[in-house]
C-alpha cells in the first residue's frame, strides 16, 4: 500500500489506480496522509523549502500522529531542513567516498593492519 501512496497516480496501473481510490474513499484519515505524502514529495523534488511552513501548518492542522510527529521533527532543525530542501549544495561526493571507505574497511575487518587498509584505498 505505501507504494501506492508514494507513486504518482498517473504512474499506477489501471487496476492499482481503481484499488487506491477505493482504499481512500473509505479512509478519510489516509487520504489525507497520501495527500501530505504528495505535497513533501514536491518540495523533495522541486526544491520548495519556502513552501515547507506552510506544509508543516497544514499537517499540524490534520492532527494526523504520524505525520504531525515527522513535522515536529522537521521543525526542530527547521534552518537546515529548509537549506536542505532549497539550495542545491550536495555532500553526496563525500558521502560516496566514505561509503567505499567503510566498505573497504568492512571486507578487510581482522585480516590485515592499517597498512594494507591504505594501500586498498589508495588502489580502488
Amino acid at each position: 500500500m505505501t507504494g501506492w501512496l508514494t507513486r504518482h497516480p498517473i504512474s499506477l496501473s489501471e487496476e492499482d489506480r481503481a484499488g487506491l481510490k477505493d482504499v481512500l474513499a473509505r479512509c478519510p484519515e489516509l487520504d489525507t496522509v497520501a495527500g501530505h505524502i504528495r505535497d513533501f514529495g514536491e518540495i523533495l523534488t522541486d526544491r520548495l523549502g519556502v513552501t515547507l511552513p506552510a506544509w508543516i501548518d497544514a499537517v499540524d492542522a490534520s492532527q494526523l500522529p504520524g505525520p504531525a510527529g515527522f513535522a515536529l521533527h522537521l521543525h526542530r532543525d527547521f534552518d537546515a531542513v529548509t537549506a536542505g530542501l532549497t539550495l542545491d549544495w550536495s555532500s553526496g561526493a563525500t558521502e560516496g567516498a566514505v561509503n567505499r571507505i567503510k566498505k573497504i574497511k568492512r571486507q578487510l575487518y581482522g585480516r590485515a593492519g592499517f597498512e594494507l587498509l591504505r594501500k586498498m584505498i589508495l588502489l580502488q
